[in-house]
């Protein structure tokens, strides 16, 4: 799931820079959802612009924590949440080492454009409906295993 998610991500990151390339921003549900190409240094929500070597350390070691962890499980759902967030941070950490201005620096393409929120893409929608789906395992009590921590009641 995590490879059809990241090739769609790098995908319609390619079609947005040849599309959207030396355009503004591109009305589709009039001023309430558009297209415009940006190119974010940072993380989520432009923040970090002047830390986008750290970015790009902390975002591989989190693919390697979440293919670490990945190895224990045993429940669908955290199977698919854990899905989504390595989709999410490697669909972006490939932006770093191959996009301008160069290795380790590269900025992440963002085109999802909503008035009045930051400007995102298929990789950060991935990590928060992974958010998402692990708050709620974690909130059912749902381990990793698939097993159900016991209540104190």
């Amino acid at each position: 799931m995590a490879v059809c998610l990241i090739a769609i991500d790098q995908w319609v990151k390619e079609l947005s820079i040849e599309k959207l390339s030396g355009e503004g921003r591109v009305e589709l549900l009039g001023d309430w959802f558009g297209l415009q190409l940006v190119r974010n240094p940072g993380a989520a929500f432009s923040m970090g612009t002047s830390f986008t070597e750290v970015l790009s350390v902390v975002a591989t070691i989190a693919a390697v924590v979440v293919i670490w962890l990945s190895f224990k499980v045993r429940s669908t759902m955290w199977a698919v949440g854990l899905g989504f967030l390595l989709a999410g941070v490697v669909g972006n950490l490939i932006d770093r080492p191959t996009r301008e201005p160069g290795f380790g620096r590269g900025h992440v393409i963002d085109m999802f454009a909503f008035p009045n929120f930051p400007i995102f893409n298929v990789a950060d929608i991935c990590i928060n409906v992974a958010a998402a789906i692990i708050i709620i395992q974690a909130l059912r009590g749902i381990r990793l295993d698939g097993t159900r921590e016991e209540s104190d009641d």
